[in-house]
């Protein structure tokens, strides 16, 4: 069984972006170096944990609080880390190449500790209080990515392993040509699925009701209020450092189900979505650092299970290491292919996949 105090691993994060501020030069670019460098060793070092909890397990896990209120506090960290940050990049006597590094460091934190820890909570929607669904949407707001809330939930659940998802990286695609693809394809996404909800009601798309829209304004004031206060340098290390964090998400969707595809069934719709769609991983270490995030066939499965309980499965693709090092795989397209595409075709036939 996981036990909690290791998912507190992620603060180092937020910690190693504060420490490269106070130190200055080179060590404004800790972060990346920790996250790229250090973290597949780690992977390496610690190896898999395959081990799922018991039934009786599982409903220890969901009902202590401390894996909510680890989350809740990884939500006040972002919010509190991006303002910081401009604070410091505004303040700070550095060189363009510190400010370089400052950017990339807390883009890496906004990544790991802002959207991904908002992925967990803006999928708890059907929760009483909201609480949780709110403050993941506020984290996505420091990273001007709030329509992913609707995207992520609403249609890439639906449609993942199909043509019709953008954030679904095709056999052959390299990330290159891929990222523009999902990119604009989610903003497009969000904007559909608002449009019919709307329109189920009687409404127009054009209107305040639209919650993409709503959104959008919710970050032009946020925009606004930035360079208000910290001025043209302090606007642009918003936008960078949110540009960075987008990037870290959208490469890490373009590992989670490469060549995945799913069966069209005789009616015209897909078969439901398996374990079998998506890459998994079981990395000791990375599962705690990320909340379990490279357990993601299981939350693809079952996507309304909280972090702490989900669970391995051996008929799941599986990545040969973890994130970080398929992240830098990923952005160099020959190397990836020589890596994946066996691994593809393999599971594809296994599973009689359609090509």
């Amino acid at each position: 069984m996981t036990k909690p105090m290791g998912y507190l691993v992620v603060f180092f994060v937020p910690v190693s972006v504060i420490l490269g501020a106070v130190l200055g030069g080179a060590w404004n670019f800790l972060t990346p170096v920790l996250v790229f460098g250090l973290v597949p060793v780690l992977d390496l070092a610690f190896g898999s944990n395959t081990k799922n909890p018991t039934p009786e397990e599982e409903a220890e896990l969901l009902a202590a609080p401390i894996y909510k209120n680890i989350v809740l506090a990884c939500g006040a960290t972002q919010i509190l880390m991006v303002a910081g940050g401009a604070w410091a990049f505004t303040h700070g006597d550095w060189t363009f190449l510190e400010r370089v590094g400052f950017i990339f460091s807390m883009g890496s934190s906004s990544g790991i500790i802002g959207i991904n820890v908002a992925h967990e909570l803006t999928h708890r929607i059907h929760e009483k209080d909201g609480i949780e669904h709110r403050l993941g949407k506020a984290m996505l707001a420091t990273v001007l990515y709030m329509h992913w809330a609707i995207e992520h939930v609403m249609a890439h659940h639906k449609n993942v392993a199909t043509f019709d998802d953008p954030a679904t990286a095709r056999f052959g695609e390299n990330f290159w040509k891929f990222l523009p693809r999902t990119v604009s394809g989610g903003f497009r996404d969000a904007w559909n699925m608002e449009a019919a909800r709307l329109a189920r009601k009687g409404l127009p798309a054009y209107g305040f009701e639209n919650r993409v829209i709503r959104y959008l304004l919710i970050e032009l004031a946020v925009l606004v209020f930035t360079g208000a206060v910290f001025g043209a340098a302090g606007l642009a290390y918003f936008v960078l450092q949110a540009a960075v964090a987008i990037w870290l998400l959208e490469v890490v969707n373009y590992i989670e189900h490469y060549g995945m595809k799913r069966k069209t069934l005789p009616d015209g719709s897909f078969e439901t979505v398996k374990p079998i769609h998506s890459w998994n991983s079981s990395n000791w270490f990375t599962n705690y650092f990320l909340f379990n995030l490279e357990r993601h066939s299981d939350h693809h499965f079952k996507p309304n299970r909280r972090y702490q309980i989900l669970r391995h499965y051996e008929e799941s693709p599986q990545l040969p290491t973890g994130y970080a090092g398929m992240i830098l795989l990923a952005v160099i397209p020959p190397v990836w292919r020589k890596y994946m595409d066996g691994r593809v075709r393999l599971h594809r036939a296994a599973n009689n996949m359609p090509e």
